[in-house]
């Protein structure tokens, strides 16, 4: 791969490597401070990415493509819309690990509502969240909240599979 490859695929990234040097010289502080908490999320990612790509190379080599379609597939209505929200539910891990699955999920043949409902679901739906929810807010204004998110979720993930056309979301 030549230099300007490279370049051109890493721009993002080195415009701001080369701010963050700029911010270092000018206040050390900030720039350590920065340093830091770019290599605490890295080693965040890199211990929640590789087991989720294990998990997904798994899912997608033992689970066949039909049961993926006879049940969160095209037709599939409330069966599909309850799988993906227990996929979701007792999903680990922070909201980027989702995306691999719902990119998996597409490959399979589920209904694109059932991946917007199952992405949705991720951020609002997790045990492991709810759980924290129940403790610091308590568990009426956790109900409260499923109950005005869940039918939320579901009416989005309907509106975004009428609004996006079928060649848009296929890998």
């Amino acid at each position: 791969m030549s230099i300007s490859k490279i370049i051109k695929r890493y721009k993002y990234f080195l415009i701001f490597f080369f701010i963050l040097i700029l911010i270092s010289i000018f206040n050390n502080e900030i720039g350590l401070s920065a340093f830091k908490n770019i290599k605490s999320n890295l080693i965040q990612m890199l211990s929640v990415l590789p087991p989720t790509m294990i998990l997904l190379g798994l899912m997608d080599e033992w689970i066949p493509r039909e049961y993926f379609m006879k049940y969160m597939g095209d037709k599939s209505k409330i069966l599909g819309i309850f799988l993906s929200f227990m996929l979701a539910f007792f999903a680990a891990g922070p909201m980027y690990a989702g995306f691999p699955f719902a990119a998996v999920l597409i490959k399979k043949g589920v209904k694109f509502s059932n991946i917007i409902i199952f992405l949705n679901a991720w951020c609002v739906t997790k045990f492991s969240t709810l759980l924290f929810e129940i403790g610091a807010l308590g568990y009426k204004f956790t109900f409260y909240r499923l109950i005005i998110n869940i039918p939320g979720i579901i009416i989005m993930g309907y509106i975004v599979d009428y609004l996006v056309s079928k060649k848009t979301h296929k890998i």
